[in-house]
């Protein structure tokens, strides 16, 4: 399918290239030309540059370069057509297609995106104007959402009836079906899907609707709080923010994007001058929505409950953060209280919480320091343990040092002790006193090195899946095939596993092996654990917990044995099922 070259040219003259691309890039003017902070990759001096006359953009830094419509490809991930609908959608140009087969198929996807913003506008005027919407109003109204609030953000009312929002659009139920607004029900009457609701449309980062959350009333029978839309051909939820439609313009604008849970803590946000506040829609965070949240910003900051969602996601985040180079942090709010009650109640505190953002590691650490008071010698070193517990689930190796320095200044435990905890890396218990002279890149160096010099010992307790990065694990299964012979495991194998044995084989080591391994052990299934955790099987469910209480007799000195065994022989049916 193309576009005819006669639209094109007509987008390309009538946008200006500059507002194209100010909301992804702060711009300032220098002579015929505007400079800014290249969006394609980090840098702290500007080196991005775009001509209005010419229309065209370079980075001196990267190499980008381009049109307007080579910027919104590479921007938004598009294709080129996708490109120009995009910006000629924003400048009200009309396109026309030549033949192909994917005309029908964008032309009905801006047909349920109309019949979505009909919906919007039906259910938001209902809000505004019946009768019926006279209890919505008071409840918004008394949550501070009514007047300007629900205009602003075109929040609706679905009648407690069967089907008047079908009747009102009239389109096909095939296409009300489609997008989740209606559908037949077992009597073969038509029904809208969404009742005595108030609504909050969902729109992409563009602005076209494409989903809705309907809230009950209170006193309302209905089980459900909160009921969504369903995916559909114009809705993915892992790959759509609500607010961000409204946020991204000072996104950009504060390089920071506020990640919050629900709607009506997203306009609290808004409410109260944070404008930058955007939330999942029913889901976890996902790399999609990092990947959208990249294109406007690198500091997110999660204004939820992060302790609990890192209990799932920290090897996450904290990949995330080196795959795309952002920052995470999270807010903390005073107790009982959520952004929208702040918002309403005390903005102040709500701003504060959001600029005294604490990193992701920091934000966890500062969590475990408030839940266990140091009343002893012995209390302090259990805390320490949990501590760099935390820390060594960081892949950054200078991060982990200088946390490790605040865990120490903390617990009054040896910071020297517990840098060598966090040089090792995994979950190593802080009692392991060992002579790190150089950092070991990979969990389970020390593993691997004990692994050469103490076969015997350690070998018994170690399997491939405890080695979290290829090169280690082809490192320990040619160690595991030659006995424990570095010449013989060196033979054939890939140059980063060679690189990974060569350093194992000169390392001056003295650590515990038993110790080492359980650690190692303990870190493998903590990942398994993390990676299993949106389960719902009973039997899984059951299983998981029976791992949990073998991960703390792990530190039981008369049980340790038969839980390391047990957790090895977990992680490998689990690696068998993966496969």
């Amino acid at each position: 399918m193309g576009i005819a070259e006669d639209d094109i040219q007509k987008v390309r003259s009538t946008v200006t290239l500059s507002d194209i691309v100010s909301p992804y890039c702060q711009l300032r003017r220098t002579g015929r030309s505007q400079v800014g902070l290249c969006p394609f990759h980090s840098e702290r001096t500007p080196s991005f540059s775009v001509n209005d006359e010419t229309g065209r953009y370079m980075c001196f830094g990267c190499g980008a370069k381009g049109d307007v419509f080579t910027f919104v490809q590479q921007m938004e991930h598009l294709d080129f057509v996708g490109s120009v609908e995009r910006i000629a959608s924003k400048a009200g140009i009309e396109l026309h297609y030549t033949s192909g087969a994917g005309n029908g198929e964008r032309k009905h996807r801006k047909e349920l995106q109309a019949l979505m913003e009909q919906a919007v506008d039906w259910y938001h005027k209902r809000l505004l104007e019946s009768a019926d919407a006279r209890a919505a109003r008071e409840y918004l109204r008394d949550r501070g959402l009514a007047g300007d609030v629900a205009r602003s953000f075109r929040l609706g009312w679905a009648p407690d009836d069967w089907d008047q929002l079908a009747k009102a659009l009239n389109a096909p139920i095939a296409m009300m079906s489609e997008v989740g607004l209606a559908f037949t029900n077992k009597a073969g009457r038509v029904q809208d899907s969404f009742r005595a609701r108030v609504m909050f449309p969902i729109f992409d980062e563009n602005g076209a609707a494409v989903a809705f959350g309907g809230r009950i009333l209170p006193g309302s029978t209905d089980p459900a709080k909160y009921k969504n839309s369903t995916e559909t051909p114009v809705y993915v939820k892992s790959r759509t923010l609500y607010g961000l439609n409204w946020a991204k313009g000072n996104v950009v604008k504060e390089d920071r994007i506020i990640v919050c849970e629900g709607y009506t803590d997203v306009i609290g946000f808004h409410r109260s001058g944070l404008a930058t506040a955007v939330a999942t829609c029913g889901t976890a965070l996902t790399e999609d929505h990092v990947k959208l949240m990249k294109r406007y910003a690198r500091n997110v900051v999660l204004a939820f409950d992060a302790d609990a969602a890192g209990q799932g996601a920290t090897d996450k985040f904290y990949a995330w953060e080196k795959k795309y180079d952002i920052s995470v942090s999270v807010a903390q709010f005073p107790a009982g209280k959520d952004p929208g009650e702040l918002a309403s109640s005390d903005p102040a505190a709500l701003a504060a919480a959001i600029n005294d953002a604490m990193p992701f590691l920091g934000f966890r650490l500062q969590r475990l320091f408030d839940a266990n008071p140091l009343r002893s010698p012995e209390s302090r070193a259990r805390l320490a343990g949990k501590a760099m517990e935390l820390v060594n689930e960081h892949p950054d190796s200078n991060v982990r040092r200088l946390y490790a320095g605040q865990v120490a200044s903390h617990t009054g435990v040896s910071a020297g002790e517990l840098v060598k905890v966090a040089d090792r890396g995994g979950s190593s218990p802080v009692v392991v006193a060992a002579p790190i002279q150089h950092a070991p890149e990979g969990a389970g160096f020390v593993a691997l090195s004990l692994l050469i010099h103490e076969w015997d010992t350690i070998a018994p307790w170690l399997i491939e899946e405890l080695f979290p990065d290829d090169a280690s694990r082809e490192a320990f299964r040619a160690l595991a095939a030659a006995d424990g012979d570095v010449h013989r495991a060196l033979e054939g194998i890939a140059p980063d596993a060679a690189e990974v044995i060569e350093r194992a084989a000169v390392y001056d080591i003295e650590a515990d092996p038993l110790v080492e391994s359980r650690a190692l052990i303990s870190a493998a299934v903590r990942r398994e654990l993390s990676r299993r955790r949106m389960g719902v099987d009973p039997d899984r469910i059951q299983q998981d917990r029976i791992v949990r209480n073998a991960l703390e007799d792990l530190g039981k000195h008369d049980k340790a044995s038969a839980a390391a065994l047990q957790l090895l022989q977990w992680l490998a049916q689990a690696a068998a099922e993966a496969d």
